[in-house]
């Protein structure tokens, strides 16, 4: 299913028309910004220079957070957009052909919430984000740089956000909070890395899953709602920069999230009382646990469930 595409949306028109309808939407033509003319590959490396930056370096293009089929280094900021710009590398830690991602951090990353007026000042400056939420529902700005080719791991975010494609080209690949029993979660991610031929003898419910698609062009701006599961492809070297804000009241969230999905506070102690309540069942014989289990499964779906699911 292709995302909608829509030019020229006011914040007013977003507020009312686009945000509470909770679907992904691509908008386009927005004021971003100087950034979408001036962020070259010279122009970056310059702008914040040598400064070092945390990276992840993988011999594949495929990223898997689950494996950790990649390796942390440090360079600095200018050899990085560089080497992440170049697809073959004279210089590389992996392989001639590895893959680069930055995904800028707070100056303590386990800490400090990501926000890049504070850790990349100079760039700042050249964007305008479009603040389509109130001030004080802003969590992060995160800054983010990928080598060509380079695929995340699909995963879903606490918290809304607008992925802003600043140059190059992205494909996103969406699925529905509705469809997590599809996806073989493990936390917030899914075991599922290849969506497009995906390993359907070790994932065959996966092929129920809807899948949402767009190609993200310089300049247009995808409106992620929370929840939803995305998977992003790199087409091109591209520099992006993802604004997160909180649509729950801010007490609603983990203090301690510094990256936007650890889940709701109210969710976590929910699925801690499950998982004390399946502990439970382990007292009575299997017979009885599975009907008991049964009955425990159409409670929460007639407590819990929305009914225009379907």
């Amino acid at each position: 299913v292709p995302v909608p595409r829509l030019a020229g949306v006011t914040r007013e028109q977003f507020l009312r028309d686009i945000y509470p309808r909770r679907q992904p939407v691509v908008l386009k033509g927005m004021e971003l910004g100087t950034c979408t003319t001036k962020w070259t590959v010279d122009y970056l490396s310059q702008a914040e220079g040598s400064k070092e930056v945390k990276i992840h370096v993988s011999a594949v293009p495929q990223m898997d957070f689950l494996s950790k089929n990649f390796v942390y280094r440090t360079l600095p900021f200018d050899v990085f957009v560089q080497r992440a710009a170049e697809v073959k590398h004279k210089e590389y830690f992996l392989s001639e052909d590895e893959k680069y991602y930055l995904r800028s951090v707070g100056e303590d990353a386990r800490k400090d919430i990501a926000d890049m007026r504070k850790q990349f000042p100079i760039l700042a400056q050249d964007v305008q984000i479009p603040e389509y939420f109130e001030k004080e529902q802003f969590f992060s700005s995160v800054f983010r740089i990928s080598s060509a080719g380079l695929q995340l791991w699909t995963h879903y975010d606490v918290m809304d956000n607008f992925l802003i494609q600043v140059t190059g080209k992205k494909r996103v690949v969406l699925y529905s909070p509705r469809d997590a029993p599809y996806l073989y979660l493990s936390g917030t991610k899914s075991k599922v890395l290849d969506v497009d031929n995906p390993d359907l003898e070790k994932y065959p419910l996966f092929v129920k899953a809807k899948r949402y698609q767009c190609f993200l062009e310089a300049g247009d701006v995808l409106f992620i709602p929370a929840l939803w599961f995305h998977n992003v492809i790199s087409e091109e070297f591209g520099v992006a920069l993802n604004v997160f804000w909180k649509h729950l009241p801010a007490e609603s969230y983990d203090k301690s999230d510094t990256y936007g999905n650890k889940d709701p506070t109210a969710a976590s102690r929910a699925i801690q009382i499950l998982d004390r309540a399946l502990k439970t069942l382990e007292e009575l014989p299997e017979e009885y646990r599975d009907f008991y289990a049964r009955r425990m499964v159409l409670r929460i779906q007639e407590k819990a469930y929305r009914n225009d699911y379907g």
